[in-house]
């Protein structure tokens, strides 16, 4: 006699194999434009895909196990269709839009953490030095597995970042797993207001380069980062944008245009936009002298848009290091 588990098991695989089927099927009557809509063009392929979702989603109504929530499985369906475009797209329910546009603006506390997602769980991209995050000693790349009780996996990353704000003081529960290490660990952060460290800023080999470390890239921070080279009067930077991740994407365009005098530092172009060309302005521009950069998996946003700027400098060295 075939136990009960044994045989919901064998139902789910053949269950399995139905939407496989469902799925491969869908492809080819596309292709061949059996569904009654013409096989091309771009409308022409999101009908097709609305077919195939459309089989799937009456296979599980009909065939799972136990009678599933369809709601659930929508908002699970649309999860995964933003988030397959990028690490940055995320699907809001409507609840979760609302509490998102009526969060604070100011005052709120963190933990000191730039998270992502990556293989569908929120993922740790920096860490402000100082931080409780930086005492827990966490670091880029530790895969954040829940907030409380809640999976990163079934959260957008707008709400995975909110969930980490709070008041000043209170605290937070993460599970995190850390690379090389089977279980996960429980941490629990008390929640403070960020401040932005200053500018790192030391000179090496008789005083020949000037190392700086800017940290978040604040507008005020890189009218420091200026005045800093304008000291120097031409000494070999160093210029360490190591997890660097706050700050505006035009104060990353500045930072590079203090060391280019000319040409392209980067384009912005959209399916529906036109295309935006950002180029370095003459009279910004401070140095020539030999530069050097250094980034890691922290290096974020702004930061990146600097570093990729700078690295077609023509200029000696000009490609930026990667920390491994």
């Amino acid at each position: 006699m075939v136990s009960v588990s044994r045989f919901l098991q064998r139902f789910v695989f053949v269950l399995s194999l139905a939407i496989f089927a469902a799925l491969g099927l869908g492809f080819v009557l596309g292709e061949f434009g059996l569904f009654g809509v013409h096989a091309g063009g771009q409308q022409d392929g999101a009908y097709r895909q609305m077919r195939v979702y459309d089989d799937v989603l009456k296979r599980v109504q009909t065939d799972y196990v136990t009678e599933p929530n369809i709601d659930n499985v929508t908002t699970g369906a649309l999860h995964g269709l933003l988030e397959s475009l990028d690490a940055d797209s995320s699907y809001l329910t409507p609840s979760e839009y609302k509490i998102y546009k009526e969060r604070p603006a100011t005052g709120v506390a963190q933990v000191g953490i730039t998270v992502s997602k990556r293989f569908g769980y929120a993922t740790v991209v920096s860490v402000l030095a100082g931080s409780p995050a930086d005492k827990e000693h966490l670091t880029d790349g530790d895969v954040i597995e829940s907030i409380g009780d809640q999976s990163t996996r079934e959260l957008s990353l707008p709400v995975i970042r909110l969930l980490l704000e709070g008041k000043p003081g209170s605290t937070v529960t993460l599970s995190v797993v850390r690379p090389r290490k089977s279980d996960p660990d429980k941490l629990t952060l008390t929640r403070s207001v960020a401040s932005v460290p200053a500018l790192a800023e030391q000179q090496y080999e008789g005083a020949t380069i000037l190392y700086l470390k800017p940290g978040a890239l604040t507008a005020s921070r890189v009218d420091e980062i200026a005045g800093a080279i304008k000291s120097a009067k031409g000494r070999k930077v160093l210029l360490d944008l190591r997890d660097s991740s706050g700050g505006d994407p035009q104060d990353g365009l500045r930072l590079a245009n203090l060391f280019l005098k000319q040409g392209t530092l980067a384009t912005l172009e959209g399916q529906k936009f036109p295309r935006q060309t950002f180029t370095a302005d003459p009279t910004k521009f401070l140095t020539n002298a030999p530069l050097e950069v250094l980034v890691n998996r922290g290096t974020y946003g702004p930061a990146e848009l600097t570093a990729a700027a700078i690295s077609v400098r023509d200029a000696p060295l000009p490609h930026p290091l990667t920390e491994p």
